[in-house]
This record gives structure tokens, C-alpha cells and sequence, in this order.
């Protein structure tokens, strides 16, 4: 990462140490049951690749074989493989961001103050989020001492062992199946990139564009995290009610926004219908499960919540699971499953925003059928 006066736009240490200070406490296990949710998660983890593989029909790329580390984590090493995340991807634009800054009169002294400051709010962030997200296929994940990554540059697979065990007692469903259930999505996503070997580039490209395009000088971007950190603390509701990249967003990145939305519903749309599609072979209680979960995904835990999720653009994220995953279905019950792995042919046969919307569009379009 490119520095000026030995400091970065963001105190990465700094973040993770936030972060973990601040994060929650998982709910409470004896070391004997945090040893047995770790093994079962492998285990399910393990048995996961074959149902999905068997159900969605997609073969691994030959070059992927099966190097995709699987993690079984806790919040803080949650926090710490995003912060990873983060800092590869973002890289770029920081490097941007910071070489402008440069050029300002005292901007040494602004950043050995501003990126201790971001990473404090950063840290805030990532502490909101570590006790929410159940799993994650980290799509862009260095490879650090403490975080193995794939040897071929892929992702990695992260299962957040203390949220799953909160949510699976605060819905108060078999805790096996829901173990299994939460594997089979994620496990959907790995198979995803690990089958499709130009869908990270792909994805990579498209975000690298959009971070090109950004043209707001650092204190208006930074202003947008701060923001975001203040929601968390209980400070004022965010602006408008609109997200951070919608705050920031130029006309050039609204159209790349929009084919990354996409995708995301595309993907998070097919992990939803694999997992239930899976299901009631192997979970027996899949429509107690998917029926507790999907009223708590879309209650929220409160106003702060809902502030917070609309601000950080995780509203948006779950339409994806929904748009996209009624996009799979339509797809699906038109032209079978192997009709709807034409999606994987290529970027041009990607679902465009408006196809997710109407799948009809793009069985016309990549099937040349208009009897949808």
C-alpha cells in the first residue's frame, strides 16, 4: 500500500484491534460443545460439496480441484479475514486517494491523524457486522500466515461457528439441520467460482472499475464511514436514508453498480434456491428452518439495525436473495437445470439487472426462446 510519511489512508492494525475490542460476545458453550460445532461444521461443510455439485450439475474447473480451504472462525477471525479482504481490494483506490492528499499542504500530518481515525470507524463497522453473518465465500482473500487461501489464487470458505449457533437457538430449530442448511449455501458459493474459473476475475474487473471512476476527494468518502460509524453509536439517522455507495456513486458507476447487482442477485438467488433445493433431501426440517429465518432476516433487530443495514447498502442485499432467487426458480421450471447453467457460459450470458427481474428476458436472449 502506498504511504506518505509512513501512514496509510487507514490504520488497518488499528481496525482489527476496534473491532475486536468492540465486538459482541458469541453466546456461551463449554469448550467441549465449541469443539463439537467446530468438527460438525467441517463435517457438513465436507458433505455439502457433494449435494451441491450433484444438484446444480456444475464440474469443478480443472484447474480448481478442491484447494479451497475451508475456516471455521470465530468473530475476531472474521474480522480479521475481511480486514484482509478489504485491504487487497480497496488497495487501488487508496493508492489514489493518497497520492492526491500528497499534493495538500500538511497532508503527512492529515494522514498520520485521518488513518487512525478511519480505522477506528472501520473498526466500529466491522464489529457491527462480525456478529451477524452466519458464512461467507471470501471471493478476493489474501493468503496470510493466521488465514490459508486457495493455492491458485481463489477464495476461501468462512463459517462464523459463534453466529451459528446464536441464530440457530434464537430460532429454536434443530441445530444440526441448521448447521448443515447454513453450509449448503455457502457451500453453493464456493462451487460457484470453483466451477466458473473467470467469474472472480470477472467480478474483480468490474470493482476495480467502479473504484477507478471514484472522483470524491478522501475527506468526502471518509465523511461517508464516519457516518456510518455514528448511526452505530446512536448518533443521527444517515443522510436521506441512502447507502454509502449510493452517496458516492458517479453516473459511470451507477451502470457498473447496476451489473454487479446483478450478479450478486444472481449468486446469492442461487444459493438460496440450491439450499432449499437440497434441503429436503438432507435437512429434514428445511420449511421450519427456511420459514424462522427468512421472517428473521427481514425483521432486523430494531431501528439501529435498520438504520445501519439501509446506510451500509445491506437492504439492497437482501433483495438479492430474493429477486435473485426467484430469477433461479423462473429459469429453472423453463428450461431445466442445465438451461439455467448457460448463465455460467460467459459475462455476456450474465443476467442483466432488468432480467432479474424478468427471467423471460434472458431465456429469450441466451436460449432464443420467447414462450417463457
Amino acid at each position: 500500500m502506498t504511504s506518505v510519511g509512513g501512514t496509510e489512508m487507514v490504520d488497518w492494525k488499528l481496525a482489527v484491534a476496534t473491532a475486536t475490542r468492540l465486538v459482541r460476545p458469541g453466546p456461551e458453550v463449554s469448550r467441549d460443545e465449541a469443539r463439537a460445532v467446530v468438527a460438525e461444521l467441517r463435517r457438513h461443510a465436507r458433505a455439502s460439496e457433494e449435494h451441491v455439485r450433484g444438484f446444480t450439475r456444475m464440474a469443478l474447473a480443472e484447474r480448481s480441484g478442491d484447494g479451497t480451504p475451508v475456516l471455521v472462525v470465530d468473530r475476531a477471525g472474521w474480522i480479521k479475514a475481511n480486514v484482509a479482504g478489504f485491504r487487497a481490494v480497496l488497495g487501488p483506490l487508496l493508492a489514489k486517494m493518497q497520492d492526491r492528499r500528497a499534493g495538500v499542504p500538511g497532508g503527512a500530518v492529515l494522514g498520520a491523524v485521518g488513518g487512525k481515525v478511519t480505522g477506528v470507524e472501520l473498526g466500529m463497522l466491522l464489529s457491527f457486522l462480525a456478529s451477524r453473518v452466519l458464512g461467507q465465500y471470501e471471493t478476493f482473500a489474501p493468503i496470510t500466515r493466521d488465514l490459508p487461501g486457495s493455492p491458485d489464487g481463489g477464495g476461501r470458505l468462512l463459517l462464523v461457528a459463534p453466529n451459528i449457533v446464536h441464530v440457530e437457538r434464537e430460532l429454536d430449530v434443530d441445530p444440526h439441520d441448521f448447521r448443515l442448511w447454513v453450509c449448503l449455501h455457502e457451500e453453493t458459493h464456493r462451487t460457484q467460482f470453483s466451477a466458473v474459473p473467470w467469474l472472480r476475475d470477472h467480478i474483480e474487473g468490474e470493482i476495480q472499475t467502479f473504484l477507478a471512476e471514484t472522483e470524491v476527494d478522501p475527506a468526502t468518502l471518509l465523511e461517508r464511514v464516519r457516518e456510518a460509524a455514528q448511526s452505530l453509536a446512536g448518533g443521527r439517522p444517515p443522510e436521506e436514508g441512502r447507502s454509502i455507495v449510493e452517496l458516492v456513486q458517479t453516473p459511470g458507476q451507477r451502470e457498473i453498480l447496476a451489473r454487479l447487482t446483478a450478479v450478486m442477485s444472481l449468486l446469492e438467488g442461487h444459493a438460496d434456491y440450491v439450499m432449499d433445493g437440497v434441503g429436503p433431501q438432507v435437512v429434514p426440517s428445511v420449511t421450519e428452518i427456511r420459514e424462522k429465518f427468512q421472517k428473521r432476516r427481514a425483521s432486523g433487530a430494531g431501528r439501529l439495525d435498520a438504520a445501519l443495514r439501509k446506510l451500509l447498502g445491506l437492504d439492497a442485499k437482501l433483495r438479492q436473495y430474493r429477486d435473485g432467487e426467484r430469477f433461479v426458480r423462473a429459469v429453472v421450471d423453463e428450461v431445466g437445470m442445465d438451461g439455467f447453467n448457460r448463465v455460467w457460459t460467459s459475462p455476456n450470458t450474465l443476467p442483466t439487472k432488468s432480467e432479474i427481474a424478468k427471467p423471460a428476458d434472458w431465456v429469450a436472449r441466451v436460449h432464443g426462446r420467447t414462450d417463457a
